[in-house]
């Protein structure tokens, strides 16, 4: 796992999301399969929208025009949606459980403070998930190298509102969202993707109240909160997957304590599924719960429906191609037939690195630049000139639409102004 791994590992977000086509050139129109109709929407999401709350120009402001645009595309709350049916499979089940109601929260806003989304969690300043090469800032006083409380930022999970939905007194919740996060691009990680955190608080007569850390950790009622949280969740993943195999590993998350990942033997292999904790007790004191007790787990939801619904590339989760959104039907999983694979084109770019390279900045560029066209960037060489005492990188990107056959031309017209955008990152092209 990359650096702050823990912020996916959490919510086992590694399966992220699916990208959307750029404007295209007239051209490439009549080169789309029939029936296949490019909307409005999609032709603008490239450009900056007008008053964004997300493109702002303020000190640390990383957020581009193309993340922005896929602000409010709510695919979880879609019920024939791959997402929305696999959410609404959970909450289903959740609510079917005897003796508590979870609270259903899905359409929270994804702007949100560091406090709540890192310090409240118990995690640190000069943790690396804070960097600015892997979360978007709307704004961020102390630039790349200083955190705050204060900072604006797209939640990158939805404990991110944990604190909140705490404070105002809930006390059984499944919270679910879009979450953003810097990352590498290939078939199954995307800057957008969805996650659910639930939490469950207890009843201090029945599993204890105020505490010292050390006590609760040894309690009756952390064991009985733990034993709760596994059985819970056991009963979630046969109820996906049908029964399955099952262990369970110790782990560690900032925020919960005991903490633990539950993995499942499926199509023939050991498959993460969740991460989960009892919720760590300097959580609940910094809401004035001092004297609760509860769990928290995380999950992906793009990860979960990829292997449900055979989906075999996450750009496909925001495609409005009919040949994609007309195979599902709320409340079933179906497998997803391929309609075409168009044929890919590779292009090579080379160039020196400054000392301060963030390789996320590069593949944020190539995302700013090239949409969902660009399938996957990958380091394919990497070596040092010791006479120069200068690195060089060598990326290899794949380009593919999901809906038609790419041209020679735009692609050629796209590495070029990729190359010119890389440029402004202070590197040096070779």
């Amino acid at each position: 796992m990359r650096a702050g791994s823990f912020l996916t590992s959490f919510a086992l977000a590694n399966a992220h999301v699916g990208q959307l086509p750029s404007r295209l050139h007239a051209s490439s129109q009549l080169r789309m399969a029939p029936g296949v109709v490019r909307s409005a929407s999609k032709r603008a999401r490239m450009v900056a929208p007008v008053d964004s709350r997300f493109v702002t120009g303020d000190v640390g402001n990383n957020v581009t025009p193309y993340i922005a645009n896929l602000v409010g595309r709510n695919l979880h709350r879609i019920d024939s949606h791959p997402l929305g049916i696999i959410k609404d499979k959970i909450e289903n089940y959740f609510n079917s459980l005897e003796g508590q109601s979870f609270e259903i929260v899905d359409d929270l806003d994804p702007l949100v403070r560091a406090q709540e989304c890192f310090d409240d969690l118990l995690i640190p300043l000069d943790h690396p998930g804070r960097k600015m090469g892997d979360t978007y800032y709307v704004s961020r006083a102390g630039g790349r190298e200083q955190s705050s409380p204060d900072d604006m930022l797209m939640r990158t999970h939805t404990s991110a509102h944990q604190s909140t939905l705490m404070r105002e007194g809930k006390t059984a919740f499944l919270c679910t969202g879009d979450v953003y996060r810097r990352d590498e691009i290939d078939a199954s990680h995307f800057p957008v993707f969805h996650q659910m955190e639930g939490v469950k608080l207890f009843d201090p007569e029945l599993v204890g109240g105020a505490m010292s850390k050390e006590e609760w950790l040894a309690s009756p009622g952390c064991e009985l909160i733990a034993a709760d949280l596994k059985k819970t969740l056991e009963g979630l993943v046969d109820e996906l997957f049908g029964p399955v195999e099952k262990q369970w590993r110790d782990d560690y998350f900032p925020f919960t304590e005991p903490s633990f990942e539950l993995d499942i033997y499926y199509n023939g292999d050991w498959m993460e599924v969740l991460g989960c904790g009892v919720v760590h007790s300097n959580v609940l004191s910094n809401v004035g719960l001092e004297d609760r007790h509860g769990w928290a787990f995380g999950l992906g939801l793009e990860r979960l429906a990829m292997v449900l619904f055979k989906i075999p590339d996450i750009r496909l989760f925001w495609s409005d191609d009919k040949r994609f959104t007309s195979q599902f039907k709320a409340g079933d999983i179906t497998e997803f037939k391929p309609y075409s694979k168009f044929p890919p084109c590779l292009k090579d770019i080379a160039f020196w690195i400054p000392d301060n390279f963030e390789p996320n900045d590069f593949f944020e560029a190539g995302r700013e630049v090239c949409g969902e066209l660009v399938e996957k960037m990958e380091l394919i060489d990497e070596f040092t000139n010791p006479k120069l005492g200068k690195t060089s990188h060598c990326y290899r990107i794949t380009y593919r639409s999901m809906e038609r056959t790419v041209t020679n031309e735009e692609i050629n017209a796209m590495q070029e102004k990729l190359r010119v955008r890389a440029s402004d990152l202070g590197v040096e092209l070779r």
